[in-house]
């Protein structure tokens, strides 16, 4: 495997309020899983029906990704709807995509993609479990 950067050693800051200097689990580990010969480091993807992944250049991914939550969105978009009044109010939403981030986002970085997806694309279902 090549590797154009390597992690040498990772450790906490002493003097940080909170956590004093230790490390969480994926400090501890970042190492391990940067330069481990399992790492995947290209695309994958397995058809429906198969048993197998195969290897996939980026352009194809994203333009896949792109064309199936497109898709989506279209096929169950929801413009309007009844509240429990029974008045028809405007609602611009697909309750068939979700988003769960992951703790590698900051608080600008979430609000963001939020911002994106709620205004964007029409998405109820957003989780994120920050605890940077």
């Amino acid at each position: 495997m090549l590797l154009l950067w390597n992690v040498v050693y990772t450790e906490g800051d002493p003097d940080h309020p909170i956590n004093e200097g230790t490390l969480c689990s994926k400090g501890t580990t970042v190492r391990q899983v940067y330069t481990s010969d399992l790492r995947v480091l290209k695309p994958r993807y397995r058809a429906p029906g198969s048993d197998t992944w195969e290897e996939k250049d980026w352009a194809w991914m994203y333009e896949e990704i792109a064309k199936r939550a497109k898709d989506t969105r279209d096929r169950t978009f929801i413009a309007k709807e009844k509240d429990a009044a029974g008045n028809e109010i405007i609602c611009n939403k697909t309750e068939a995509i979700a988003s769960f981030g992951g703790a590698a986002l900051d608080n600008e970085e979430t609000y963001l993609i939020t911002k994106l997806l709620r205004g964007g694309l029409g998405m109820t279902y957003i989780e994120h479990q920050a605890r940077i």
